[in-house]
C-alpha cells in the first residue's frame, strides 16, 4: 500500500503549515513557525513528514504563456479496453502535463500544453495514434479564470459554507 492509498487525517497545525506554503512555497520555517505556534525545528520536521508521506510537494508553478506555450487544451479521450493502460501510454507524451482516468463521457482526460496550433494538431494526432484510443475531443483554453492548489486544507465542515461564513467561523 502506498501513501497515496491511505486517507491521511491532518490536524489543524499541519493544515496551517500547508496553507502557509500554498501562499508562498519559499516562506521560511521561522515565519511559518511564528504563524502556527510551533518551533522552527518542529515545523521543519512536520514539513518533512508531509513530503515523505506524499501529502504535498513544494514546486515552482510556471505560466505556460510566459514560456512560449500559447496553446493549452483539455483533451477528452474515449478508449477501448483498459482505460488505465491507455492513460499510462498517454502520460508518456511530453506535451501532456495532467492525466486522469474518469467515469462519464470520456474515459481519460488530458491537459496538454503546446507552442502553437500546428504543435497542437501534431500532438492530437499522436494521441489518436495511441493503441486503445477510440476518439478524442479537444477543448482549447481561451482564458483562465481560476486555478487553485488549496486542496485538503479547508476544514471539511466548512466546505459547504459561503466564503464569508467560513471566514467568520
Amino acid at each position: 500500500m502506498t501513501s497515496r492509498d491511505r486517507n491521511l487525517v491532518l490536524d489543524d497545525v499541519s493544515r496551517s503549515i500547508i496553507e502557509q506554503l500554498q501562499e508562498d512555497g519559499r516562506r521560511s520555517y521561522a515565519r511559518i513557525a511564528a504563524a502556527v505556534g510551533l518551533s522552527e525545528a518542529a515545523v521543519r520536521q512536520r514539513v518533512q513528514r508531509l513530503l515523505d508521506a506524499g501529502v504535498m510537494q513544494i514546486v515552482a508553478v510556471t505560466d505556460p504563456m510566459q514560456l512560449g506555450f500559447a496553446r493549452q487544451s483539455l483533451v477528452g479521450v474515449r478508449a477501448t479496453g483498459d482505460a488505465r493502460a491507455v492513460a499510462d501510454q498517454l502520460a508518456t507524451l511530453p506535451e501532456v502535463d495532467y492525466v486522469v482516468v474518469t467515469a462519464g463521457s470520456f474515459d481519460v482526460l488530458l491537459e496538454i500544453v503546446c507552442e502553437h496550433d500546428d504543435h497542437l494538431l501534431d500532438t492530437v494526432a499522436r494521441i489518436r495514434a495511441v493503441d486503445g484510443v477510440e476518439s478524442t475531443e479537444t477543448f482549447v483554453y481561451l482564458g483562465l479564470r481560476k486555478q487553485t492548489y488549496a486542496w485538503g486544507t479547508r476544514h471539511p465542515e466548512r466546505m459547504g459554507e459561503a466564503p464569508e461564513l467560513a471566514a467568520e467561523a
